[in-house]
């Protein structure tokens, strides 16, 4: 059975979507799909395209696309959610070949990675529910999005597959750290973006209820990087560890005090949040603080594996640091918890298992 998966986001080393992408893509080539993935050319260099570059090279994946569809080289397209996927999604239904879609967020988050975008709403987010509407099926990250898409699909085939971690990847490691990684630590990893909570966790270490002793280290590249950098040569306390490799981070995240996950934008109240760094935080035995948004908040409350703090709150982020700081048996006892937790229900083989069923299911209807 063939497959043409389309990404139009660039996907990177280090970043949620790459390992989002290729652990499905593997698990469904496990379970003997061909698996073809259709991505723009600059998510394999460090290249800064601006729109109109972007935009051509989004137009030159799909064509390439297209060409394979018109011959029929494929059973089924898998799309990841883009406001210009459109084409794909239309092309496919011209030779009618049935697409499932993938959504990870509201059309509306579109506007806190470009706020300019905004303008141009009118057209983003028409386009975006077109490929929802004209798909066979809908799989989404959180259960709020699965209750928005329904309102596009008008039948059942909305299916929630959250994120997962690779449990034989991220586990408890042990190997040494760099010397300038100071321990203990408090450890955020991902992009650096606006919605992270990067100036949430910047005001936190400065906060008297952060314990001495401990760092806040900070991994991963984006917009907010250069704040990072000015406020970790003005603060000890605060180490940039730059972009660590997908097989590298479990070993900085084994040895850590906790994960940090202060989401900061009011939209997730909406479309919830279940980020993949929750997911390899708890499996490799350590809790997580995270916001208070449906999805990771219950996961962490159910669980009993971290801790819920009020978004947009050093102090409650600080005070939680120390919590688990000076409560060293809690500490292992919620990451043991934790471990458990993802390794029996939510690996990236099941969320692949999960995956291959709604193909099939699609495939025979």
């Amino acid at each position: 059975m063939r497959v043409a998966y389309l990404c139009l986001q660039a996907t990177r080393e280090g970043q949620a979507s790459h390992a989002h992408v290729h652990e499905i893509i593997k698990g469904l080539r496990q379970r003997n799909w061909q698996v073809d993935l259709y991505e723009p050319d600059y998510a394999y260099t460090n290249q800064r395209l601006s729109l109109h570059q972007k935009i051509k090279e989004f137009m030159r994946v799909q064509k390439s696309l297209a060409t394979r569809l018109r011959n029929h080289e494929y059973d089924i397209v898998y799309i990841r959610l883009h406001p210009l996927s459109f084409l794909t999604s239309r092309r496919a239904s011209r030779y009618k070949i049935p697409t499932v879609v993938e959504v990870n967020g509201l059309p509306e988050e579109l506007y806190i990675a470009y706020p300019a975008s905004r303008y141009l709403s009118w057209l983003w987010e028409p386009l975006t529910c077109y490929g929802i509407r004209s798909a066979r099926a809908v799989i989404a990250v959180t259960m709020s999005l699965v209750m928005w898409a329904r309102n596009y699909l008008n039948n059942d085939q909305v299916f929630w597959i959250p994120n997962g971690a690779n449990t034989e990847l991220f586990r408890p490691t042990y190997e040494p750290l760099p010397s300038s990684l100071r321990k203990p630590y408090a450890l955020f990893f991902g992009a650096l973006a606006p919605w992270q909570g990067i100036d949430v966790m910047l005001a936190a270490v400065n906060h008297p209820a952060w314990p001495d002793r401990v760092s806040l280290a900070i991994a991963g590249d984006g917009v907010e990087r250069p704040r990072v950098v000015e406020a970790a040569t003005h603060s000890p306390r605060i180490i940039y560890l730059e972009t660590i490799s997908y097989t590298k981070m479990p070993i900085f995240i084994s040895q850590s005090l906790c994960g940090l996950i202060p989401k900061s934008h009011q939209v997730h109240k909406k479309s919830g949040l279940m980020p993949l760094k929750l997911f390899e935080t708890l499996a490799c035995s350590v809790p997580a603080i995270v916001s208070d948004y449906p999805g990771m908040a219950d996961l962490v409350r159910q669980g009993e594996c971290g801790i819920v703090i009020p978004p947009d709150d050093p102090a409650a982020l600080a005070n939680a640091v120390r919590h688990l700081y000076e409560q060293p048996e809690l500490r292992a006892e919620m990451g043991k918890r934790g471990r458990e937790l993802i390794v029996r229900e939510h690996s990236w083989d099941a969320r692949a298992e999960a995956t291959h069923q709604v193909l099939l299911q699609v495939l025979t209807r």
